[in-house]
């Protein structure tokens, strides 16, 4: 299936296409040093993006899941990591827009927040005791009644874009009123005295991420932040949005098989009549490349493409999501690896962008559903468990 489809698709992909050349710039730069694309976010709220799943009752553009998928997979081209972080801002927006949970007039005054200053979120969730949120347990991070409202103490880990949210919801147990401990979000603005950074994030790939853990030290906050549950959605289905992280490494994916494909028509060694494209070799290696992204790309925006044209069978679409992560993740592993073996060894060298993508994409790894998690999913489907 060809993308783009709809005059909407068009102008999303137009526009991170020009993003992405724009914070290619400093790529390199930012993952060298570990640093945040903070010119990058305020590109991007200046072109409108971060607003791109806002509702436009709210002054943003009320992107569904495959627009977002499909511009993230052209913005990650330009950069992984920027990317990367946007999508979880941009999904936890599109998650909050389709099933609206919190009281209206909070969602409203954050989403003008988004459109008018850039304001970021994400969601500080994993911890180092409990890992993946993804995998059920209690948090460590503690929120105990006091008057007027309560008092948030823990450590998160893994907060993409810490060092430059607005605000975070922070995953709790609560401790109340002799009762059980029960799990709770709470909406915290990274301003509020008690909230500090450590910056902490120092991986194989990413790196510009700024996944540094955040610290909640005798945070006090009042009772209107603590945030409805499940229990609180009115409307929608937030399965699909994970589905624009996936997108994220296809994208970078496509950014190595674009290298990998201009090296092999430009490298002429003096041993060879003409450029290494003409090699079989390499010109097998370069179809695996093209099958590998067809493939996924194939998977995961057709299970979008399906999924909204089609909601009465979400049920029986939704191994597909879980099929379309797991491809786009392992298919970009398999391809940066392609790409080193079309270039060679002078693709190592941290003068040229291919080995960023090769640690980016293996990132992807992390992201919920993990392997296991979706080949059950998958299996079970088959199964007719």
């Amino acid at each position: 299936m060809h993308y783009p489809r709809t005059e909407r698709q068009v102008e999303f992909m137009a526009l991170a296409d020009r993003l992405a050349a724009r914070i290619a710039e400093r790529a390199a730069e930012h993952d060298r040093e570990g640093s945040f694309p903070h010119e990058a976010f305020q590109a991007l709220h200046e072109a409108g993006y971060l607003a791109l799943t806002v509702p436009e009752e709210y002054g943003g553009r009320g992107a569904d899941p495959l627009e977002v998928a499909l511009a993230q997979e052209r913005l990650a081209r330009g950069d992984g990591a920027t990317a990367l972080s946007a999508t979880m801002h941009l999904v936890l927006i599109g998650r909050l827009a389709e099933t609206r949970p919190w009281p209206e007039e909070l969602f409203a005054r954050f989403c003008r927040e988004v459109v008018a200053d850039g304001a970021l979120i994400n969601a500080a969730a994993s911890e180092p005791e409990l890992g993946s949120p993804s995998r059920g347990g209690l948090p460590a991070t503690t929120a105990t009644r006091v008057p007027g409202g309560w008092r948030i103490c823990g450590r998160k880990t893994w907060t993409s874009l810490a060092p430059a949210l607005r605000y975070a919801t922070v995953s709790t147990a609560i401790h109340a009123d002799d009762a059980e401990p029960r799990r709770a979000s709470f909406l915290v603005p990274m301003n509020s005295p008690g909230v500090r950074v450590e910056e902490t994030w120092d991986n194989l790939g990413m790196r510009a991420s700024g996944s540094h853990d955040v610290v909640l030290e005798d945070v006090l906050v009042g009772d209107e932040a603590l945030l409805p549950g499940d229990e609180g959605a009115k409307r929608g289905d937030p399965r699909v949005w994970g589905a624009p992280v996936a997108a994220v490494y296809l994208g970078v994916g496509g950014a190595a098989r674009d290298y990998a494909i201009q090296y092999a028509r430009e490298r002429k060694p003096t041993g060879l009549p003409g450029p290494i494209a003409e090699l079989q070799t390499i010109q097998h290696r370069v179809a695996e490349i093209e099958l590998l992204l067809l493939q996924a790309g194939a998977i995961l925006f057709g299970a979008l493409d399906d999924w909204q044209a089609q909601p009465e069978q979400r049920d029986e679409i939704a191994w597909r999501l879980a099929a379309g992560k797991y491809l786009a993740t392992n298919n970009a592993i398999r391809v940066t690896d392609l790409a080193l073996r079309v270039t060679g060894a002078i693709g190592l060298s941290r003068s040229r962008p291919l080995e960023r993508y090769f640690r980016d994409v293996r990132a992807g790894l992390g992201h919920p559903p993990a392997d296991d998690i979706a080949l059950t999913t998958i299996g079970k489907a088959a199964l007719g468990l």
